[in-house]
């Protein structure tokens, strides 16, 4: 379902189109590109009023599509179906990132990044050329964009995973890209090869455009929260096989290597380190934040924090906060920046970082 912003009469508004269109046609009609007074050919600025949503404006049509700044409402059995089929998707589109991207430290050339209308790999290289792809969730669209100009689009609707995949591979191969990644899920119990996925086959849009402005939302907090740190700090971005959102800062030291750990564990926590994320719930679990120091301190799981809806999970060795706590408090950014900074400042404390020569 689209927004209802979205729509003119029972038909879905296409923005972008009509922007092309007019682009063309004022184009064609040589307007000139600023507004000039009557008798007069000196450029000058249009009232405040013309460039009100919904007004032709110079060279373009703008229609203010996400209005609402509310924290969205994300009940798990809702759509957990949809999360489940979303995860395999972001998983294939994922891989495809990590496969043409050369090994960042702790794997930060693989995750997706929060765009203006959803996911983006963000470009790649592919032989003489760049391409990138991106999960619209506003117009419920797979984009694949080429930097010689070339491009596809895919549908997102309800189909399984094995169709995604083909799909894509598809899409990719008739833009010249021929990729082959691994088709196995990760991260998760009881895989199922992509090509084989015919179980995950969920797509909610309304849900999923929810899921994207929470992801919007919280991309900024943990921007700003990442921006008070000028040690080494990871990007913020979405991990695809653990399907959440996180920004990790660093103490500076290596960490003990992991006992038994896999390779991609101890590329990962190969130094010391403050993880915080967002996690959207699963396997009967709610959404939420949530923050662990690696290696863990002494006393960590008894340290005061903010606010008083947050507690240490023994379980998850992890400190969490419902994401309803926050979206219903008061204000759910100043809730969610008490929570980062309070866990960071446990874990940094306990650690014994060095802390006047890591933060602003």
């Amino acid at each position: 379902m689209l927004p209802k912003s979205k729509a003119v009469g029972s038909r879905p508004f296409r923005a972008d189109f009509l922007c092309d269109f007019v682009d063309r046609a004022l184009y064609v009609a040589k307007v000139p590109i600023h507004e000039t007074t009557p008798n007069s050919t000196k450029p000058h600025e249009p009232s405040p009023a013309f460039y009100g949503a919904g007004t032709l404006a110079h060279v373009g049509v703008c229609f203010q599509i996400m209005t609402d700044n509310s924290w969205p409402s994300l009940v798990l059995e809702e759509w957990q179906d949809t999360l489940a089929t979303l995860h395999m998707w972001t998983q294939i589109v994922g891989k495809i990132r990590l496969k043409q991207t050369p090994l960042i430290n702790h794997w930060w050339n693989a995750p997706l990044y929060v765009s203006a209308r959803g996911l983006t790999t963000s470009p790649m290289p592919y032989q003489d050329r760049i391409f990138e792809i991106e999960f619209d969730f506003i117009d419920h669209k797979l984009q694949i964009d080429c930097s010689d100009g070339s491009l596809t689009t895919l549908a997102l609707r309800p189909q399984s995973v094995a169709d995604f995949y083909r799909e894509v591979m598809v899409a990719l191969h008739g833009l010249g890209i021929d990729i082959r990644i691994w088709p196995v899920p990760v991260e998760i119990p009881n895989p199922i090869r992509f090509d084989q996925d015919r179980t995950h086959a969920s797509y909610d849009a309304e849900y999923v455009n929810r899921f994207w402005r929470t992801l919007v939302k919280i991309d900024e907090e943990f921007k700003e929260f990442r921006a008070r740190f000028i040690g080494k700090v990871s990007p913020v971005h979405f991990w695809w096989g653990s399907f959440d959102h996180a920004v990790t800062r660093f103490s500076g030291r290596p960490a003990p290597p992991r006992e038994g750990a896999d390779q991609m564990t101890q590329e990962a926590y190969s130094h010391e380190v403050i993880s915080h994320g967002f996690w959207p719930g699963g396997n009967g679990v709610q959404a939420a934040f949530y923050s662990y120091t690696a290696p863990e301190p002494l006393g960590l799981p008894e340290s005061q924090i903010k606010p008083a809806t947050a507690f240490y999970s023994q379980d998850m060795k992890e400190f969490l906060l419902p994401y309803d706590a926050v979206r219903q408090s008061g204000s759910p950014e100043t809730t969610l920046m008490d929570f980062l900074q309070s866990t960071y400042d446990a874990g940094a404390n306990l650690a014994k970082w060095d802390r006047k020569a890591l933060e602003r």
